[in-house]
């Protein structure tokens, strides 16, 4: 009995201590958050940077573009006769003054020896009324004939005249269409396949149409610049972050569908005035020199048009992985102070090779961290190791 008593006598303290038992119940959590207390501090995360600095670089405008010949020929009959034959090889390359079609010569060489028989009598007969009136002229003054007569010497040899001029101009018509029978090509380029085949006979007219020939050297390529891209090049142009040499200066570089550049630049030498309303682009021409055998371009081929020449004076530049994407926009990390991370917006332009374009959100003094952004969240401790080997 005595120990029972003692026991609810020390029970009856403990109530009325209750903070002893809210201490107690407090003393298995305090020991982990004491052990978490006491472990060592993440190491940093080592990373690699690179230094901004404003810088005067290259800007190049790419877009796409289509190959023309620079001039091209319809090869038309212009007298009517037989097509005796045909002087080129279709598809082939064909030379200024080359022959490309026969017609049958022999009709048109008949009516030019006939022309040239009618000058040569109308020739005879011209000298023979200037004989006339030369013997009539001293008569008339020494009045042994009448002025009649003299009037009708005078105008016999007016009418010969006449009538060699209308020989001479008969006989070269019909040199003309001689000529004609051989058709040559006016220019030197592709020559397309033949519409006639040999003993065709082929008239002038709207059916008359032989072949085309295509010059390839110069090419001219067309291309078009969408509305909003050129206001945008303006605008950066007139805030001085574009600068560049006249548009007729710039060079032209082409880029084939394989993947190669074409060998030789050119330089724009049109550029329309008035935007397209069907497409809102505005059209532009370059002009290429085409004249390397075996690398020619060919009328119709699409093309990567690059243009060159133009430059961004105080440009900063970041590596493309260093860009992150996030819920607010486009970010970089820094190391800040401390060497910790510090995430900073940016707003990026175009492509620079591998490199990013940064219009807004860096000063240029900036270490911009490249490799190991994706293990670091902002205020992470970082480490600045060397940089990786290109191509890890």
């Amino acid at each position: 009995m005595r120990d029972l008593r003692s026991f609810h006598k020390s029970m009856s303290r403990f109530h009325l201590r209750p903070g002893v038992g809210a201490l107690l119940a407090l003393l298995p959590s305090v020991g982990p958050s004491l052990a978490l207390a006491q472990q060592p501090a993440a190491p940093p995360v080592e990373v690699t940077v690179v230094s901004t600095a404003p810088q005067t670089t290259p800007a190049t405008f790419e877009f796409t573009g289509k190959t023309e010949s620079s001039r091209s020929v319809e090869i038309r009959a212009r007298v009517e006769g037989y097509l005796d034959r045909i002087a080129y090889t279709e598809g082939d390359f064909v030379r200024t003054g080359q022959l490309l079609f026969q017609l049958d010569p022999q009709p048109f060489q008949a009516a030019l020896d006939n022309a040239r028989g009618d000058l040569a009598r109308a020739e005879a007969q011209l000298a023979n009324a200037r004989a006339t009136l030369a013997r009539v002229r001293p008569l008339a003054k020494e009045n042994a004939v009448s002025q009649k007569d003299l009037d009708d010497a005078v105008a016999a040899e007016r009418s010969a005249q006449a009538q060699v001029q209308s020989a001479k101009a008969q006989a070269r018509t019909a040199e003309l269409n001689l000529g004609y029978t051989s058709i040559k090509s006016p220019l030197s380029g592709l020559a397309g396949k033949s519409e006639f085949r040999e003993g065709s006979l082929v008239t002038p007219g709207a059916n008359s149409l032989l072949t085309t020939v295509v010059q390839l050297d110069p090419i001219w390529v067309n291309f078009g610049i969408g509305e909003n891209e050129l206001l945008r090049m303006r605008t950066e142009a007139a805030a001085g972050r574009l600068k560049g040499p006249g548009i007729d200066r710039l060079e032209v570089e082409l880029v084939e569908a394989n993947g190669s550049v074409f060998p030789q630049k050119g330089r724009i030498t049109f550029v329309a005035p008035m935007v397209d309303q069907q497409t809102g682009t505005v059209t532009l021409r370059a002009e290429v020199p085409n004249s390397r055998p075996g690398s020619r371009l060919l009328p119709g081929q699409f093309v990567r048009v690059r243009i060159q020449g133009a430059s961004r004076p105080n440009t900063i530049m970041v590596p493309q992985r260093a860009v992150m994407q996030g819920p607010q926009g486009k970010f970089v990390y820094v190391v800040g102070a401390d060497d910790q991370a510090e995430a900073k917006p940016v707003q990026v332009g175009d492509f620079y090779g591998d490199q990013w374009i940064v219009t807004s959100g860096l000063s240029g003094s900036e270490q911009v961290i490249v490799d190991g952004a994706i293990k670091i969240r902002p205020g992470s401790p970082v480490k600045i190791g060397a940089p990786k080997p290109a191509g890890q």
